[in-house]
Protein backbone atom coordinates (compact mmCIF):
# COMPACT_ATOMS: atom_id res chain seq x y z
CA UNK A 1 0.00 0.00 0.00
CA UNK A 2 1.25 3.64 -1.26
CA UNK A 3 2.11 6.06 1.47
CA UNK A 4 0.54 9.42 0.79
CA UNK A 5 2.81 12.51 1.16
CA UNK A 6 0.87 15.96 1.19
CA UNK A 7 2.98 19.54 0.66
CA UNK A 8 0.87 22.45 1.53
CA UNK A 9 1.12 25.98 1.12
CA UNK A 10 -1.25 28.99 0.80
CA UNK A 11 -1.39 29.35 -3.51
CA UNK A 12 0.07 25.98 -3.86
CA UNK A 13 1.91 27.86 -7.03
CA UNK A 14 5.56 28.06 -5.65
CA UNK A 15 6.66 25.90 -2.63
CA UNK A 16 4.72 23.17 -2.57
CA UNK A 17 4.98 22.59 -6.09
CA UNK A 18 8.54 22.16 -6.40
CA UNK A 19 8.32 19.91 -3.25
CA UNK A 20 5.91 18.17 -5.14
CA UNK A 21 8.10 17.57 -8.32
CA UNK A 22 11.14 16.97 -6.17
CA UNK A 23 9.78 14.19 -4.32
CA UNK A 24 8.43 12.66 -7.51
CA UNK A 25 11.63 12.85 -8.92
CA UNK A 26 13.60 11.27 -6.18
CA UNK A 27 11.26 8.63 -4.73
CA UNK A 28 10.63 5.05 -5.41
CA UNK A 29 6.88 4.21 -6.86
CA UNK A 30 5.51 3.23 -3.43
CA UNK A 31 4.69 6.30 -2.51
CA UNK A 32 2.09 8.90 -3.29
CA UNK A 33 2.88 12.12 -3.64
CA UNK A 34 0.64 15.77 -4.13
CA UNK A 35 0.43 19.16 -3.29
CA UNK A 36 -2.02 22.04 -3.07
CA UNK A 37 -2.83 25.39 -1.13
CA UNK A 38 -5.58 26.69 1.15
CA UNK A 39 -6.38 29.20 -1.75
CA UNK A 40 -4.53 28.42 -4.82
CA UNK A 41 -3.76 30.85 -7.39
CA UNK A 42 -4.97 30.21 -11.05
CA UNK A 43 -1.38 29.22 -12.40
CA UNK A 44 2.20 28.30 -10.96
CA UNK A 45 4.43 31.62 -9.86
CA UNK A 46 6.23 31.55 -13.90
CA UNK A 47 10.15 32.19 -11.85
CA UNK A 48 9.27 29.03 -10.06
CA UNK A 49 8.67 26.74 -13.85
CA UNK A 50 11.89 28.53 -14.84
CA UNK A 51 14.27 27.68 -11.94
CA UNK A 52 13.01 24.14 -11.94
CA UNK A 53 13.15 24.05 -15.80
CA UNK A 54 16.87 25.02 -15.12
CA UNK A 55 17.82 21.78 -13.57
CA UNK A 56 16.00 19.71 -15.68
CA UNK A 57 12.14 19.16 -14.33
CA UNK A 58 9.25 20.50 -16.52
CA UNK A 59 6.36 22.26 -14.90
CA UNK A 60 5.16 23.91 -17.53
CA UNK A 61 1.60 21.48 -17.38
CA UNK A 62 1.18 21.60 -13.32
CA UNK A 63 -2.05 23.28 -11.82
CA UNK A 64 -2.39 24.49 -8.52
CA UNK A 65 -4.96 22.38 -6.65
CA UNK A 66 -7.52 23.25 -3.54
CA UNK A 67 -6.89 21.54 -0.26
CA UNK A 68 -9.24 19.41 0.78
CA UNK A 69 -10.83 17.19 4.39
CA UNK A 70 -9.80 14.48 2.30
CA UNK A 71 -6.46 14.98 1.34
CA UNK A 72 -5.24 15.81 4.65
CA UNK A 73 -7.26 12.67 6.42
CA UNK A 74 -5.30 10.38 3.90
CA UNK A 75 -2.04 11.52 3.74
CA UNK A 76 0.06 9.56 5.99
CA UNK A 77 2.81 13.03 6.78
CA UNK A 78 1.76 16.21 5.61
CA UNK A 79 4.37 19.00 5.12
CA UNK A 80 3.61 22.81 5.86
CA UNK A 81 5.73 25.15 3.61
CA UNK A 82 5.53 28.00 5.60
CA UNK A 83 2.29 29.61 6.19
CA UNK A 84 1.59 30.30 10.12
CA UNK A 85 -2.25 31.37 10.65
CA UNK A 86 -4.77 28.96 11.88
CA UNK A 87 -7.22 30.59 9.16
CA UNK A 88 -5.13 30.44 6.00
CA UNK A 89 -3.20 27.10 6.72
CA UNK A 90 -5.77 24.84 8.47
CA UNK A 91 -3.12 21.73 8.00
CA UNK A 92 -0.71 23.24 10.67
CA UNK A 93 -3.39 21.66 13.01
CA UNK A 94 -3.43 18.63 12.00
CA UNK A 95 -1.41 15.60 13.81
CA UNK A 96 1.82 14.73 12.48
CA UNK A 97 2.94 17.86 10.74
CA UNK A 98 5.87 18.68 9.04
CA UNK A 99 6.82 22.73 9.61
CA UNK A 100 9.41 23.80 6.99
CA UNK A 101 9.28 27.87 6.94
CA UNK A 102 10.12 28.01 4.07
CA UNK A 103 9.76 31.71 2.49
CA UNK A 104 7.36 32.11 -0.49
CA UNK A 105 9.01 32.85 -4.41
CA UNK A 106 6.55 35.17 -4.63
CA UNK A 107 7.54 38.96 -5.37
CA UNK A 108 11.23 37.35 -4.84
CA UNK A 109 14.58 37.50 -7.45
CA UNK A 110 15.39 34.90 -9.41
CA UNK A 111 18.38 34.27 -7.38
CA UNK A 112 16.37 34.07 -4.37
CA UNK A 113 13.43 32.02 -5.99
CA UNK A 114 16.55 29.77 -6.66
CA UNK A 115 17.78 29.44 -3.11
CA UNK A 116 14.35 28.28 -2.02
CA UNK A 117 14.52 25.88 -4.83
CA UNK A 118 17.67 24.56 -3.07
CA UNK A 119 16.29 24.70 0.49
CA UNK A 120 13.04 22.68 -0.74
CA UNK A 121 15.81 20.05 -2.54
CA UNK A 122 17.49 19.83 0.60
CA UNK A 123 14.50 19.50 2.87
CA UNK A 124 12.66 16.85 0.55
CA UNK A 125 15.78 14.65 0.48
CA UNK A 126 15.86 15.00 3.84
CA UNK A 127 12.18 13.75 4.08
CA UNK A 128 12.74 11.06 1.85
CA UNK A 129 15.89 9.61 3.63
CA UNK A 130 13.47 9.97 7.04
CA UNK A 131 10.54 7.78 5.13
CA UNK A 132 13.13 5.02 3.83
CA UNK A 133 15.55 4.74 7.32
Amino acid sequence: MPKNILFVCVENAGRSQMAEAFFRKFTPKHFDVSSAGTTPSSHLNPMVIQVMNEIGIDMVNQQPKILSNSMIESSSKTVNMGCMDKESCPSLFVKDVLNWNISDPKEKSLNEVREIRDKIKYEVLNLIKSLEG
